[in-house]
């Protein structure tokens, strides 16, 4: 079965715009994905990409323009500027990483951490907040908190940043299929083409 590598986070509002596009995109193509949420703070200065915080006030003042694009074209439900953001995301996608290893198919917690962020401004560094989110689509939350808490969960996690290190990762949502990458949701439908192609 073809297989797509996914990194991301779940505080990238550009991970959210091309989330449930690639879950349909993988399910059209007969295509599995491996959910990769990486730490973003660790992964970027390795490739040299400025944080969003270090960004110059042009660049932050037209990502705000490209979002609101982006969410009109798609017709998706996206706060530009939500309550909790920037938002320390770790532990939320340690869970992401715990319910991977217990066998799970992570999109729908993905998306549901997403959402929270940037349709129901919530706040997920907040434990309490994440235990709810992930009861409301079947989770039991504080035991999938409590592995996301293991040496062994933080060890995948740290994995997968390093992983996206390794493999050049300068920008999220990043999408590697047969070496080939692929960065950003505006680029999916390459990634489809590639998939179809085989």
């Amino acid at each position: 079965m073809k297989q797509v590598d996914y990194y991301f986070t779940l505080a990238s509002p550009w991970s959210y715009l091309g989330h449930e596009r690639l879950i349909a995109i993988a399910r059209r193509t007969d295509t599995a994905i491996a959910f990769k949420p990486i730490d973003h703070g660790r992964a970027f200065p390795a490739a040299g990409t400025l944080r969003l915080k270090d960004r110059p006030p042009a660049r932050k003042a037209y990502r705000l323009f490209e979002l609101k694009r982006w969410r009109d074209h798609l017709k998706i439900p996206l706060v530009i500027e939500p309550k909790y953001f920037p938002v320390d995301d770790r532990l939320a996608a340690r869970m992401v990483v715990a319910a991977c290893q217990a066998g799970y198919y992570a999109a729908a917690l993905s998306l549901a951490f997403m959402r929270a962020v940037w349709v129901q401004e919530q706040n997920i560094a907040d434990p309490e907040t994440l235990d709810h989110i992930a009861g409301t689509i079947g989770f039991v939350g504080a035991s999938l908190r409590a592995s996301a808490e293991t040496i062994e969960v933080q060890a995948a996690y740290d994995a997968n940043t390093e992983e996206a290190i390794a493999r050049k990762v300068f920008g999220l949502p990043f999408y590697i299929y047969r070496d080939e990458p692929f960065w950003g949701q505006d680029r999916l439908d390459f990634l489809e083409r590639a998939l179809r192609s085989g």
